[in-house]
């Protein structure tokens, strides 16, 4: 069953389930459902936020936030951008979402959200079809009713944005852009107060190229990284206003996450860049960073607020991920996961809800590109002997053997306990033998590689 096929199928499926009683989306009025707003901000380590524990960061909107609803301290997503993306909008780890290259055949949420009666609104970075406009790829295509940002990087301090299908010029101006894209998610917002809507503001910031305005710019205590976060969790208290203000706050589940770990480990290209400013995040405690499988590449900060239903002031350590997101949101907004195809997500209703402390998430795989770096479940993690360092700025690679740690105790990752647990690393290498690989891997380069001959 091809994409087409399979959403034509769940329209007919959400039609005839609307007459029967006993089912969510039968049951539920049409403005009861919740609205969606996903807030995806970009390297942003999971040390950068005064509520997981900066020092140098003033974050008074999203500390607030976690106040308001639950803090996930074990939240993961992927080693780099594309393929944390193409996870999060199709619940499929990247090796079969294809990250960079997400096909057209992939099934996004924005698009089962529709078959539920959603309008979609895509602000930002996209950063799933090559960083090129190709047909069928872009965010119009994919399941989003209207798109405002880019389809790339700033890497060069430049980005090319797109109203909707149309080009409407470069923008140099990185100071600007948080401030911009939010404005237009409020826009969407306004526009769309009276319906049920996903709303997914993908920042550019804190990416390669980071800059902050004036207000901002050389009043945190922590360099020019920390100027640009101080502004994004202003923009974020702008958003959750507007919010406040439709009338929306009870009805709307928001979520707060990032892409990947920060870049702390290319500090002097970034440095060059920058002027000698510093740019890049923290790990906090975590090992490492962006690019690699250790904690501080994909473990990152994640607030949910869903007033009356998501827990205020709750800390969970619950094992939760991005690819959780599309099967969780089915269920709360009543549409169908695609069943023609491998789902890595699992629906984690229960655990938002409170209702389950441990969630659905049995274990976690460690991916990068297209080679498996390890997996955790519970408080074990293990990683695999002899891991391919894909990543030039990584410069922790580890022992080059199979390494086990108790990330309870050990956060860090600082005590390989192979030796001494030898039962619990036969479980695991059992884990890693059943995970599912795709019939054919996909190509990971950003823009994919000219076949010999042309």
């Amino acid at each position: 069953m091809n994409r087409r096929t399979f959403l034509k199928d769940i329209c007919v499926g959400a039609v005839t389930l609307s007459g029967l009683p006993g089912i969510y989306a039968a049951t539920k009025p049409r403005n009861s459902k919740p609205n969606f707003v996903i807030i995806f901000t970009d390297d942003q380590g999971y040390g950068d936020l005064g509520c997981y524990g900066s020092e140098t960061i003033r974050s008074p909107r999203l500390d607030g936030l976690a106040k308001e609803g639950t803090r996930f301290t074990d939240f993961y997503a992927q080693p780099v951008c594309g393929p944390s993306r193409s996870a999060l909008l199709t619940g499929r780890y990247p090796v079969r979402s294809q990250g960079w290259s997400m096909p057209e055949s992939e099934i996004t949420l924005a698009e089962l959200l529709k078959t539920a009666g959603y309008t979609t609104g895509c602000i930002g970075k996209w950063d799933v079809s090559n960083r090129r406009d190709i047909k069928g790829r872009i965010p119009n295509d994919q399941g989003f009713d209207y798109y405002w940002g880019t389809l790339g990087a700033n890497d060069g301090g430049a980005v090319r944005l797109y109203d909707n299908r149309e080009s409407i010029g470069v923008d140099r101006d990185m100071a600007g852009l948080t401030k911009r894209y939010t404005d237009k998610g409020i826009e969407f917002l306004k526009a769309n107060k009276d319906k049920p809507f996903l709303l997914y503001l993908a920042h550019t910031m804190a990416h390669s190229v980071i800059d902050a305005t004036p207000r901002f710019k050389g009043k945190s205590k922590g360099g020019l990284y920390s100027d640009v976060i101080e502004e994004l969790d202003y923009h974020t208290g702008r958003l959750l206003d507007a919010i406040d203000e439709l009338g929306l706050r009870d009805n709307t589940l928001v979520i707060f996450t990032t892409d990947n770990g920060p870049w702390n480990n290319m500090q002097e290209p970034l440095r060059k860049k920058h002027k000698g400013a510093v740019a890049w995040g923290s790990s906090g405690p975590l090992r490492e960073g962006k690019g690699s499988t250790w904690e501080g590449g994909v473990r990152v900060p994640c607030i949910v607020r869903w007033p009356g239903h998501v827990p205020a002031a709750r800390v969970s350590n619950a094992i939760f991920s991005t690819v959780d997101f599309m099967p969780t949101f089915a269920k709360l907004a009543g549409y169908m996961v695609p069943t023609d195809r491998i789902i890595d997500g699992v629906d984690q209703t229960e655990l938002l809800l409170g209702k389950n402390e441990q969630g659905a998430r049995d274990h976690f795989y460690y991916l990068c590109r297209n080679e498996l770096h390890g997996v955790r479940k519970g408080k074990w993690k293990l990683l695999l002997e002899d891991r391919k360092n894909y990543y030039g700025y990584v410069k922790d690679t580890g022992s080059k053997e199979k390494e086990l740690y108790n990330l309870e105790s050990d956060i860090g990752e600082k005590h390989n306990l192979t030796k001494q647990h030898p039962e619990i690393v036969e479980e695991m290498l059992e884990l890693i033998k059943a995970f599912q690989w795709p019939a054919k891997l996909p190509d990971t380069a950003i823009v994919p590689r000219k076949k010999k001959g042309r």
